[in-house]
């Protein structure tokens, strides 16, 4: 059963490799190089482009991926979030940093070094399908397979695994045209799935679908990534989609990681007013786990829950019998500590913050 709130860590799978990007640097322009030690030192992205005619696309990115989970970038249109994802299989020249997938710089290869990395170790699922509309689902699903030079049966053996598995059984015959936006979508992963490459790529790939289509979809791929436990990139502008697949996630503004962690970090401690009006209006009780609310103690009368349990799961089984608090217990039952219902719904609903003295009396005057 996929959850239906948010990915929960998976063990990669032996051909799952980490990305791990440093200090990396995008101007573009006629002579970047020539601004790089200017934004470097501080430069404002206004200044750049006002006084220099150059467009500041990203500044001083680190962020570690973990191999075999999802991290997700996000951010408004123009934060670069696209730009990034761009520099992981270098269809965007950086002008400075490291892009380093296992142990290979992306930056240095050459390129026989890049097209093969291309081929070999990442896929990509775009926005608006790219899919090649004279060719069949089945067509579609093998082309990466044709161009590594695949043999005919082994490519259909494998496209044919993966049409099934993202639940196209039965239209491999067809074409795109033929095709709903979300079916085309599901024979975009199925074509990156066949690739069997160890990074998945994907940029807004599902925003251009119909909310119910793009949440089955989400659930597709969560369900997908139990299983193949790929290194996925997910590019997306909405929080609640970063939310429920995000292993980890960096937000991004105007070319810069505002603030980076998992969900829970960014919802319940948000790094600035930008932020916080991202999470302002999330439903707290799909996001934080147990773990987060769990006190120490001894056991109570009442359930066992898991640490990764969403609390909005716990109040349900507390409010089903009427009990106060639950016990939070791993997999194999040790005993960690206590939710209550009192801690779970303090976090579903935060405190107001308190006015100070002069506030007080400002809003007491308006009355």
């Amino acid at each position: 059963m996929v959850d239906q709130v948010t990915s929960t860590t998976t063990a990669p799978d032996t051909n799952s490799i980490g990305i791990s990007i440093r200090k990396l640097y995008k101007i573009f322009g006629p002579t970047p190089d020539q601004f790089l030690e200017r934004v470097q030192n501080g430069m404002t992205k206004q200044e750049l482009r006002d006084d220099h005619g150059h467009v500041l696309g990203l500044r001083d990115i680190n962020i570690d991926m973990p191999a075999g989970g999802i991290q997700v970038v996000m951010g408004l249109s123009g934060s670069g979030k696209s730009t990034l994802i761009r520099h992981i299989n270098r269809l965007i020249e950086p002008t400075a940093g490291e892009v380093i997938a296992g142990s290979e710089d992306v930056v240095k290869m050459n390129h026989s070094e890049l097209l093969r990395f291309r081929r070999e170790k990442t896929a990509m699922v775009f926005q608006k399908f790219a899919l090649f509309p004279h060719y069949t689902v089945l067509e579609n699903a093998e082309y990466g397979l044709e161009v590594q030079g695949v043999s005919s049966k082994k490519r259909r053996e494998r496209s044919m695994r993966w049409i099934e598995r993202v639940g196209l059984k039965g239209y491999e015959d067809n074409y795109p045209n033929q095709l709903s936006g979300g079916m085309q979508q599901r024979v975009g992963l199925a074509r990156a799935l066949s690739n069997d490459a160890p990074i998945l790529l994907m940029d807004e790939a599902f925003s251009a679908l119909d909310p119910l289509i793009r949440s089955d979809m989400q659930s597709v791929l969560l369900d997908l990534q139990q299983e193949i436990g790929k290194t996925i990139v997910f590019i997306t502008h909405d929080l609640d989609e970063a939310l429920r697949l995000g292993d980890k996630i960096a937000v991004l503004r105007d070319g810069e990681v505002v603030q980076q962690g998992t969900g829970q970090e960014i919802v319940l401690k948000p790094a600035d007013d930008y932020i916080e009006s991202f999470v302002q209006h999330v439903n707290r009780g799909r996001v934080i786990r147990c773990r987060t609310l769990m006190q120490p103690g001894a056991r109570v009368d009442g359930p066992d829950v898991d640490p990764s349990l969403v609390i909005e799961e716990a109040a349900r089984l507390l409010t089903v019998d009427n009990i106060e608090a639950a016990n939070v217990v791993t997999s194999k039952g040790k005993h960690l500590g206590v939710i209550t219902m009192n801690d779970i719904i303090g976090a579903i609903v935060p405190p107001k913050p308190e006015l100070d003295a002069d506030a007080e009396v400002a809003t007491a005057a308006n009355y």
